[in-house]
Order: C-alpha cells, then sequence, then structure tokens
C-alpha cells in the first residue's frame, strides 16, 4: 500500500496571498486570504476539480441560470460564468467583499455584468431567491459541517426544480461527509459523474426527486 504524499506542500499553498490557475482560456488569478477568512477564503481541491469537469462540456452552461453556493474564492462561479452561465455567487456576508474584489478582477467587463454576488447563509432567508429558479446548483467542498447538512438540503431543495442540475465536489473525509449523501439521496437521485484519484475529490451530480411518476 502506498504512502499517502506528504500534505504540507498543499498546505503551505492554502497561506499564499493567491493561486493562478488557466481556465476557459483565461489567466486566473484568484486572491486567498487565510488569516483573515480561515477557509473560506482559500482555493480548495474540490473547486480546482470543479472547474476541470465543468470545462469538459458534460453539463450545458450557456445561457444557463447558475447559483454557487459557500464560494469561498469564487473559481467555480467565475469559471461558470465565463463558460456562458448567468451566476449568482453565493456565501456568508464576512466573504463577499473578498469574493466580488475576486470576480471583478477576474472577469471581463462583458462577462461581469452576467454575475451577481450575494449573501446567502443556508436555511435562512431564501425567499430571497426564486424557488426552484436555477438551471445548475454548484457546491465545491461545502459539505463538512454536520451542523449545516438539514440547512443545506433545505437550501438545495428550494433552489432545485425537476431539471434543476445540482453538482458537488467532495473530499469525503469522515463518516458523517457519508452520511450527507445519504440525506440527499432521500430527496434527490444522486450519481457519482467523477472521481479524481490524485486529489481524492469525488464529483457527484443530484437532480431533484418528484412526487409524480411519468407512466
Amino acid at each position: 500500500m502506498s504512502q499517502p504524499e506528504n500534505p504540507l506542500p498543499a498546505l503551505s499553498k492554502l497561506h499564499n496571498s493567491s493561486a493562478q490557475f488557466r481556465f476557459a482560456n483565461r489567466d486566473l488569478r484568484l486572491a486567498q486570504d487565510w488569516k483573515k477568512l480561515g477557509v473560506a477564503a482559500v482555493v480548495w481541491d474540490a473547486a480546482v476539480v470543479m472547474c476541470m469537469y465543468l470545462e469538459l462540456g458534460k453539463v450545458e452552461l450557456k445561457g444557463k441560470k447558475a447559483i454557487e453556493l459557500g464560494a469561498g474564492t469564487g473559481l467555480v462561479g467565475i469559471v461558470a460564468a465565463l463558460l456562458g452561465a448567468r451566476v449568482t455567487i453565493t456565501d456568508r456576508e464576512p466573504a463577499l467583499d473578498f469574493l466580488s474584489a475576486n470576480v471583478k478582477a477576474n472577469l471581463p467587463p462583458d462577462s461581469q455584468q452576467s454575475v451577481v454576488v450575494s449573501e446567502l447563509t443556508w436555511g435562512e432567508g431564501l425567499e430571497q431567491y426564486p424557488a426552484g429558479g436555477f438551471d445548475v446548483v454548484l457546491g465545491a467542498d461545502i459539505v463538512y459541517l454536520e451542523d449545516t447538512f438539514l440547512p443545506l438540503l433545505e437550501t438545495l431543495e428550494h433552489l432545485s426544480s425537476d431539471t434543476t442540475v445540482v453538482l458537488l465536489a467532495c473530499k469525503l473525509r469522515y463518516e458523517r461527509d457519508t452520511n450527507f449523501l445519504g440525506m440527499l439521496k432521500r430527496r434527490f437521485t444522486v450519481e457519482e459523474v467523477h472521481y479524481d484519484k490524485q486529489r481524492d475529490i469525488h464529483l457527484y451530480k443530484a437532480c431533484k426527486l418528484t412526487q409524480r411518476r411519468d407512466l
């Protein structure tokens, strides 16, 4: 059995003031602020894997309404916008200024009009967002705090219609993370559509279960 790679180099990258990527034919530089905002303000592997998957074009984004939950640096939402989606990029209030700055720095002027940065604490104030109003819901590494699981499920249900595609990129660190997938499967059909072995990231596609079954 091979030994896992030393995690320290990866961790040290999180403390850099910026992270650079190339997606959608653009060079992106995302500011990071570990000291001020902690986990909310660094680019995690799940976001990178999600962007790689979006670039494959297996989920239609052009002209679609998308929303990113727990966006942090905003990388996923920015890439979705570059790929043609109209994106609402959300996080909790303390992260919004930081998030907005990353959006402004990385999107060309014509794409900035297709992005809105908005406050969203899961399970709260959901009436601000149209029920079932999004074609695509994106979440990268947002499954880790057990206390948030029920509010997150409630939020996913509210945002999704029967045709919405939910994409979740997860590193399954603990049993509770797997438990969340079990909870999700009671309300959504869930399939694993991609696994990045190098980064140990699972990508799941979920669609809302409907009460009515077509005959």
